[in-house]
């Protein structure tokens, strides 16, 4: 097996010119750059609810907060919003007109908690964090996610909200599941954050497809696939047609990308063309799908890329809170 990488602490350099210092990876001799100067803190999250979502963020890191806790604090903007129809309260519900949900959690240490199908539950990202810190196991799922959180404490709600209703009732008259790409079914959120002292962590949430069948789960609640998060190396998460980021284990590639030296719009953009590749090889048509990835290093640098236009994410740091609209590779 092959040896866990040794990374030298470099100090600080006052030149410009020795901006990025290479170390060798002593078992894979793999290119590993470290940025004399890193961008932190920083927070970046999918879609533009991503905006609000990283005010609540920001408000943690500023203040030399660690950034598992400002991820969960900024997932749960859109979590708790009973208008965003595809996270938490509020979102659209199964074939049997049940709202499920799905969440992951990750820190600096390689602290992971998932939970999947949870109903009932209005902010699942902490019961997935109250998983990680509070039992032995990484995911529970179903029922037996919803008792853990109720003997947690968390209080047991109706999470259709009416319009998620009517629009279901609507549905039932075809019941034809044929998802629209950035139209039901994109509106996962992602947060990767990188913290004041240099550590990264990350949390994903969602209530998934539209009307999926009962039982479904994507790629949000499993670590490897939603999101991933290696603290030597950088952090990804990711959005869109679930079945598409488990078939390549989206986010866990992503960062091995970043780890091999690619930049994390590099890495974004390979993982993309992964997706492209085997949909291609599976016949399957390209335009009825979305996948997007984003990206971040240690060293606050950023990136993303997606399938087809449409797919935006929200950057906060020290300069601001922007909304950027990533590059596509379906022209």
């Amino acid at each position: 097996m092959t040896d866990r990488r040794k990374f030298i602490k470099t100090a600080a350099f006052g030149t410009a010119a020795l901006a990025f210092i290479p170390l060798a990876a002593q078992s894979e001799k793999l290119p590993i750059f470290v940025s004399a100067k890193a961008t932190k803190p920083i927070v970046i999250s999918t879609w533009n609810f991503g905006l609000q979502a990283n005010v609540a963020a920001w408000e943690i890191l500023k203040a030399n907060g660690r950034a598992l806790d400002a991820v969960e604090a900024g997932v749960k903007i859109p979590e708790g919003d009973p208008t965003e129809r595809s996270v938490g309260y509020g979102g659209r519900p199964d074939r049997d007109g049940r709202v499920t949900l799905d969440a992951c959690i990750m820190d600096e240490n390689a602290n992971i908690g998932a939970v999947a199908c949870l109903e009932y539950i209005k902010h699942p990202i902490a019961v997935a964090r109250a998983v990680m810190e509070k039992t032995p196991h990484v995911m529970l799922v179903g029922d037996g996610a919803l008792q853990f959180a109720l003997s947690q404490g968390f209080k047991k709600e109706n999470l259709l909200v009416d319009e998620s209703e009517k629009e279901y009732k609507e549905w039932l008259k075809t019941s034809q599941y044929k998802p629209i790409a950035n139209i039901e079914n994109h509106d996962t959120i992602g947060m990767i954050a990188l913290d004041a002292e240099g550590n990264l962590s990350g949390a994903c949430t969602t209530s998934g497809m539209a009307y999926k069948m009962h039982g479904r789960v994507g790629d949000s609640p499993i670590i490897g696939a939603g999101l991933y998060v290696d603290n030597e190396i950088g952090a990804a998460t990711a959005t869109g047609h679930g079945e598409e980021v488990i078939r390549i284990s989206g986010c866990h590639l992503v960062v091995e990308l970043m780890r091999q030296g690619k930049s994390p719009q590099q890495a974004c953009e390979e993982a993309v063309m992964r997706i492209v590749s085997l949909t291609k090889r599976r016949n399957k048509e390209l335009k009825d799908i979305q996948v997007g990835f984003i990206a971040l290093n240690k060293q606050g640098e950023q990136g993303a890329y997606c399938i087809q236009g449409g797919f935006n994410y929200a950057v906060h740091d020290k300069m601001g809170n922007n909304l950027i609209d990533a590059q596509y590779y379906l022209k």
